[in-house]
């Protein structure tokens, strides 16, 4: 390592490594007996969706890259092979113990009725329906291909599930091939839960498709006999690009990209772990792959499909308490919003608050014969929304309705170009944003005439207008009438609609223009607060911290005798805790029941705190390629209150992980034993009362 690559590494931890931490912190749930059982189920697939992604985007990316200039370093000086080198090691860590936990998993749902039958534990009931399921249901549909000169080897869907089937004898035409591939079509479902009336099974007993493929299979070759049937699974690249400066009709460049997205550069193969040596090589060297993005399966080569059974299982036990997120008082749905915000801000933190009060502000928007206009971006918002709903009926009422749709928002993408040409087609004005910027900025504007002039009215949040993902990510959202935030949000709108020169904002931070700056001029003047022996404190919460001019302004802060307190839930490439550097500051990670996803600034200033939240995480893509938006809490009920949820987290003694200065991440313990510390909790009990 060279002396450059040596400086770097004592200051930045590598970016890829310390996701792949974070999908560890994920799968570490799975194994704590304080959990629910089918929620350490849950928390399994989640990490195996994780790392699906992770392979998709993240390794693609540095596999594209080391074809162009495989020289090139990454913060914290590494080439690209040598990141490479040690995602290899990692990865293979934690597909080992994703299958360990699975077989810890498989027993003790067992102990509860909730069976995966092997062939081996069949009935002879349940052999004969689930062979007529077979016949009846999977045959006819199931198309096996011989590979030789005249069957070359077919085209393979990314992440889909296929066998590799072995033979001998010689088919109707005299041939004798020795090797088919059968992939299953997406539409059959991978798991089948057997009918007690029928079969004679309990409440719960499941069997795997791949299961009923291999005991079957032999009638799907008649003649000929199988002689080894290995389920296997490849990962492709799943990123596109799109060359917005040289198409003129940005929807259609991306429906030609996403045609082509299941069939991207191979980056892993996954096989069953007792498939002959020989087989697998063959499968490297169709696919083109390398040793070191090949894993070895101990047991379904797609663990994520056990995520469908929680809902077909009725097992309150097996789950966490139900929480039901309550409405503010203030917002009660007889209440007309518009008469309440002229005389408070509300804010709703997500998902202990109800995200109804978001669409009611819309219903009510659209209704209301005041209202003249409604401007909203949408990032995601799920494929039947009641927000669309609501604008749609805006629109039909005769009000001027301008939405934002980020037709690049990754693997929502076909969703988003539905939904704009669903609302087109109601005389909604859509537009796809800035060319080169996505638009993540969370924000609705109402324009309302009122004694003669107009009045804006609004909503603004650290999450994306989505009813489900709401009751599952915690978020912030903001109802204001502050007449300077309504000005300004108005002013981005006419950025992200319009042509022209950026105006001057009042109060809102917006990146690429004023958001790294003003978190950088934020910190130092923390610095100089702390150089003059005055107290210095830092709060972010956010769900990646990667930017390094920020780290850096960091560093210098923590030197300053700044106290930085940093809640991030996922990549962190600041090192905390090096002599000299940073001492004073702690990085903590919380992972519970709900995603944390909020986004928050908070600067002590001269003991009065500045609190902001925010649609951007501190990386280099919300900085300076992207269209966000961070707004003050200016209440000063409201303020406090975001004060006292950061106090929560970082108090949590239960949930929380400590980033050490090696990379690792220790879970906290609690103070005391009697009186354990968790912020999730403290939260539904506070808005539960």
């Amino acid at each position: 390592m060279s002396e450059q690559q040596e400086d770097q590494s004592l200051l930045y931890f590598n970016r890829e490594i310390s996701l792949l931490e974070f999908t560890s912190r994920v799968l570490s749930q799975a194994t704590f007996d304080s959990i629910p059982l089918l929620e350490r189920l849950n928390y399994l697939c989640i990490s195996c969706s994780n790392l699906d992604e992770f392979y998709e985007i993240r390794v693609a990316g540095l596999l594209q890259l080391a074809k162009v200039d495989s020289a090139i370093m990454s913060s914290e000086g590494l080439t690209v092979a040598q990141q490479l080198a040690l995602i290899k090691i990692r990865a293979h860590e934690m597909v080992a113990e994703q299958y360990r936990v699975l077989n810890v998993l498989l027993p003790q749902l067992a102990s509860e009725n909730v069976h995966f039958l092997k062939r081996v534990d069949w009935s002879e009931k349940q052999h004969q329906w689930l062979s007529d399921y077979f016949f009846q249901h999977l045959r006819p549909i199931l198309t096996p291909v011989g590979l030789d000169s005249a069957h070359p080897f077919p085209r393979i869907l990314n992440k889909s599930l296929n066998f590799i089937i072995s033979l001998s004898g010689k088919d109707a035409f005299g041939r004798n091939s020795e090797r088919a591939i059968l992939q299953a079509p997406r539409s059959l479902p991978r798991i089948i839960q057997l009918p007690q009336d029928e079969t004679g099974s309990g409440d719960y007993d499941f069997v795997f498709l791949t299961s009923i493929i291999h005991e079957f299979v032999n009638d799907l070759f008649h003649g000929m006999t199988v002689v080894g049937c290995h389920q296997f699974r490849v990962t492709r690249n799943s990123d596109f690009f799109v060359d917005e400066e040289a198409t003129d009709d940005l929807m259609n460049a991306m429906k030609g990209e996403l045609a082509l997205r299941n069939y991207g550069d191979e980056v892993r193969l996954e096989i069953d772990t007792n498939c002959p040596e020989l087989t697998v090589d063959f499968l490297m060297a169709r696919f083109d792959l390398t040793a070191d993005r090949l894993f070895l399966a101990e047991g379904p080569v797609n663990i994520v499909r056990l995520q469908q059974i929680y809902k077909l299982i009725d097992r309150p036990d097996l789950k966490f308490p139900k929480y039901t997120p309550k409405v503010p008082a203030k917002l009660s749905i007889k209440k007309n919003y518009f008469d309440v915000l002229r005389k408070h801000d509300i804010l709703l933190h997500h998902p202990f608050d109800s995200f109804v009060p978001v669409v009611e502000f819309l219903r009510q928007a659209a209704k209301d014969p005041d209202v003249v206009a409604i401007k909203q971006t949408l990032y995601r918002t799920g494929a039947k929304s009641p927000i669309v709903e609501a604008l749609v009926n805006a629109a039909r009422t005769g009000k001027e309705v301008t939405v934002v749709i980020e037709l690049r928002a990754r693997f929502d993408e076909q969703d988003n170009i539905d939904l704009a040409n669903r609302l087109q087609k109601e005389a909604v004005h859509v537009v796809y944003g800035v060319v080169g910027y996505k638009t993540h900025a969370k924000m609705c504007l109402v324009l309302r005439r009122e004694d003669k002039t107009f009045r804006y009215y609004m909503h603004m949040g650290t999450g994306n207008y989505h009813p489900q993902t709401a009751c599952l990510y915690t978020d912030y959202g903001l109802f204001t009438s502050d007449p300077k935030l309504g000005e300004d949000i108005q002013r981005v709108f006419v950025q992200l609609t319009s042509l022209g020169k950026v105006a001057k904002l009042h109060k809102l931070l917006q990146s690429p223009f004023t958001l790294h700056k003003g978190v950088l001029d934020r910190i130092d003047k923390e610095i100089s607060y702390a150089e003059s022996g005055r107290k210095g404190h830092i709060i972010f919460k956010v769900n990646s911290l990667v930017e390094e001019k920020i780290i850096q302004a960091l560093y210098k802060a923590s030197q300053a005798g700044v106290k930085v307190q940093l809640i991030v839930r996922g990549v962190c490439c600041l090192k905390p805790g090096i002599p000299g550097i940073s001492e004073n500051i702690e990085v903590r990670s919380i992972i519970g029941r709900f995603l944390e996803h909020t986004r928050v600034y908070a600067f002590r200033n001269k003991g009065e705190y500045e609190v902001l939240a925010s649609s951007a995480d501190f990386m280099v893509r919300n900085m300076f390629s992207r269209v966000e938006i961070s707004f003050p809490i200016t209440s000063k009920v409201l303020h406090d209150r975001v004060l006292k949820d950061l106090d929560c987290y970082l108090n949590d003694d239960t949930q929380a992980w400590i980033l050490q200065s090696d990379g690792r991440y220790q879970q906290a313990v609690p103070v005391d034993a009697s009186k354990p510390r968790s912020a999730q909790v403290e939260l539904m009990n506070k808005l539960t009362k």
